[in-house]
């Protein structure tokens, strides 16, 4: 299915999941300065969620203070525990930093060791070097590093994780390249293979469209969209475009000022009241389609296509 034809009904068939991932009441600063408050993220087991809203209302944030990149100032992270987690975080207790229940079983993340984190979580950030030298089979090879044995370096799997993310993401034809032949899109790709050779259930993606041409951009959502449906990842995906987080997404979540201001299906966020003043401008939002499709309102659109009268100069 690619995403033009993932529509709004399709997405929204019931389907029997716990939570991937819980964060609960986390508010987040900078020098001092709460920027995300008491801020709510649940990310359905095997679904899309995108995070949306304005430059500057905390969605990146969010997602960092999720993935242990900046601290939360309060608040905790739950993920589903699978029983290997001896020495790791301690089970979650009932009334601990709210009141809402967690993925079954569910663990603080914040509590577990790096490496324990790094086998549940992943990130793919905004910004990354490009290293020189390298091969695409070697950058997807760094995200096995919380795999690895200590001294011996030794991963059993590594090399079957490895293989499968260059297949899923479609790099595999071009594994053994140097990244520096790429295009934007392709190494899009290579990134988002190094998270999946990682072999996390949870996938949180920071703005991975930004910068890449319209084909580019439906091909990674494509690719988003059949990680969750074919090989059930958790994803969290940070989206400026609101008609393309509409068309990927199972749920959204509207931020606004570092608050979440709405949360649920495209269709029940999606109202054009709302919209309006979160963003500052008028939005209109049809659903004629089934999925919502956004239209902001600009002084552009107040111009027209009939022709001007003809304007007389007069000479003196």
């Amino acid at each position: 299915m690619t995403l033009l034809e993932h529509t709004d009904a399709a997405v929204r068939a019931p389907r029997a999941r716990t939570a991937g991932l819980d964060a609960q009441a986390l508010t987040i600063a900078y020098d001092g300065t709460d920027v995300v408050h008491d801020a709510d993220l649940a990310l359905p087991r095997g679904q899309v969620t995108a995070l949306i809203g304005p430059n500057g209302s905390g969605k990146s944030t969010l997602l960092r203070a999720i993935a242990r990149l900046h601290p939360a100032r309060s608040g905790r992270v739950l993920v589903a525990g699978d029983g290997s987690d001896a020495g790791g975080g301690p089970a979650a207790e009932p009334g601990d930093a709210g009141d809402a229940p967690g993925p079954a079983g569910a663990i603080d993340a914040f509590a577990l060791s790096r490496s324990e984190f790094a086998r549940r979580i992943t990130l793919l950030a905004q910004s990354r070097p490009t290293p020189a030298g390298l091969s695409v089979r070697d950058v997807v090879g760094f995200g096995r590093q919380p795999y690895r044995r200590r001294f011996r370096g030794t991963d059993p799997d590594g090399r079957r994780a490895i293989a499968h993310a260059l297949t899923v993401t479609g790099v595999a034809e071009f594994a053994d390249r140097g990244l520096e032949s790429l295009s934007g899109g392709q190494l899009q790709r290579v990134w988002m293979a190094c998270c999946l050779a990682q072999d996390t259930d949870v996938l949180l993606l920071d703005e991975p469209t930004t910068y890449l041409d319209l084909r580019y951009q439906v091909e990674i959502l494509d690719l988003v969209r059949d990680l969750a449906d074919t090989h059930g990842v958790t994803v969290g995906v940070v989206l400026h475009d609101l008609d393309q987080a509409a068309a990927v997404a199972d749920r959204v979540v509207l931020l606004s000022a570092g608050r979440v201001v709405a949360a649920g299906t495209p269709t029940q966020v999606y109202d054009a009241e709302r919209l309006t003043e979160t963003y500052g401008i008028r939005i209109e939002v049809d659903t004629s389609a089934g999925t919502p499709r956004t239209r902001a309102v600009g002084t552009h659109h107040l111009r027209t296509d009939q022709p001007q009268p003809e304007r007389t100069l007069h000479r003196s």
